[in-house]
């Protein structure tokens, strides 16, 4: 029998990114007041190089502010893979968490290991020579996808429809819209036009981005179940977990929400109250892959529907490895920073058989690069 050849980890480099989104984009927090709208995302990316030669590469991001700190918490605690077996994802994973402990366990701060653990996977199924689904186990070569980025509230109703004309040209299956208006008649005006267009047969989902308290969120939703939602997103605050609770027992809809949450363990809060039927994790929000796949045994084991949150091109070989049909959100934000592309047909995404995550960073990425930082093994 083959034995496992050892290998160590001789350098990292990190990569802070500022990738310009074109226009504001603006969801509900935007109208309520609560954020600017959206002009670029700062993404962190991590280059693991090891002493046999193979290298693997990962990602995070924050929208709007927080870049910084992810990049210079990073930076930090990156010495301390040095010397490190790769393979050993899990003990490496805890260790950077406590090389910087007084900073927490949720947060920017396990949000900025999230690249290096991203990279460490992306390494191990390349040295396996297997796409990371097939690497973790997969239940399908294909799952089925929805698009978010053409739904924004910036745009007029006309335009969201051109939007979900193309989206599903392009062999994506299903459409999300944004709502959470000031004006909820507005929002369901949008939400009736955009189900007129579509029809009853594509699958539509709607995200609320937390804009409503619970009288709100109660009233809303009863007069949405009447359009056939695939899901509501985000109705409540994300850390309203009894808001959300009661909201899941009042509605035949799907209550979806989990992509603000930053840790395993505020997830669970979700699962154990039963207040979701569709959990969102985010793998750079809740700190990579590692922490990923233990939320996705406690959804399966609690029968729930798994819907991860932007990052496509991480998060296609997650659900690809989930036992139940699951969705991914289909954003084409990202498209610049990798030379590939994953492909939509038929609406679902299909996995590539380019070993790993399947991406490498294209030139583009290298001219909006903002800093760099790279740790060497002393020689």
């Amino acid at each position: 029998m083959p034995t496992s050849r050892s290998d160590r980890i001789v350098s990292v480099t990190l990569s802070s990114v500022l990738l310009p989104l074109p226009g504001g984009i603006s969801d509900a927090k935007v109208f309520t007041g609560r954020q600017r709208p959206m002009t670029e995302v700062a993404v962190l990316f991590a280059e693991i190089r090891t002493e046999a030669g193979l290298e693997g590469v990962g990602f995070g991001y924050s929208k709007r502010a927080g870049g910084p700190a992810q990049f210079a918490h990073a930076r930090e605690v990156a010495p301390d893979l040095i010397g490190e077996d790769p393979n050993d994802i899990d003990r490496l994973w805890t260790k950077l968490v406590w090389a910087g402990a007084s900073v927490g366990r949720s947060g920017a701060a396990t949000q900025a290991l999230a690249a290096f653990d991203v990279a460490l996977w992306d390494l191990k199924a390349k040295r396996a020579g297997l796409p990371l689904a097939k690497l973790l186990g997969a239940h399908r070569d294909s799952v089925r996808c929805y698009n978010t980025s053409g739904g924004f509230l910036h745009e007029s109703v006309e335009q969201i429809k051109d939007n979900a004309d193309r989206t599903l040209d392009s062999g994506v299956g299903a459409v999300k819209i944004k709502v959470g208006l000031p004006d909820r008649a507005e929002d369901l005006r949008r939400v009736a036009a955009v189900r007129e267009h579509l029809g009853d047969r594509v699958p539509l989902m709607v995200d609320a981005n937390q804009q409503w308290d619970r009288p709100t969120a109660m009233r809303v939703c009863k007069v949405l179940e009447e359009f056939d939602l695939e899901w509501i997103e985000e109705p409540l605050d994300a850390y309203d977990v009894e808001g959300h609770a009661e909201l899941s027992r009042s509605l035949t809809t799907a209550v979806a929400s989990g992509e603000m949450l930053t840790s395993v363990a505020e997830h669970y809060e979700l699962i154990r109250h039963n207040a979701v039927d569709v959990l969102q994790p985010d793998a750079p929000r809740v700190g990579g892959i590692t922490q990923f796949l233990k939320l996705a045994t406690l959804a399966d084991h609690h029968h729930l529907q798994l819907a991860p949150h932007f990052a496509m091109e991480i998060h296609v070989h997650l659900a690809a490895a989930y036992p139940r049909e699951p969705w991914v959100e289909h954003f084409d934000w990202l498209h610049p920073l990798f030379d590939e592309r994953l492909e939509t047909r038929d609406g679902r995404m299909h996995l590539s058989d380019r070993p790993g995550l399947g991406i490498t960073l294209s030139g583009q990425t290298r001219a909006w690069t903002v800093a760099t930082a790279v740790v060497d093994a002393p020689r």
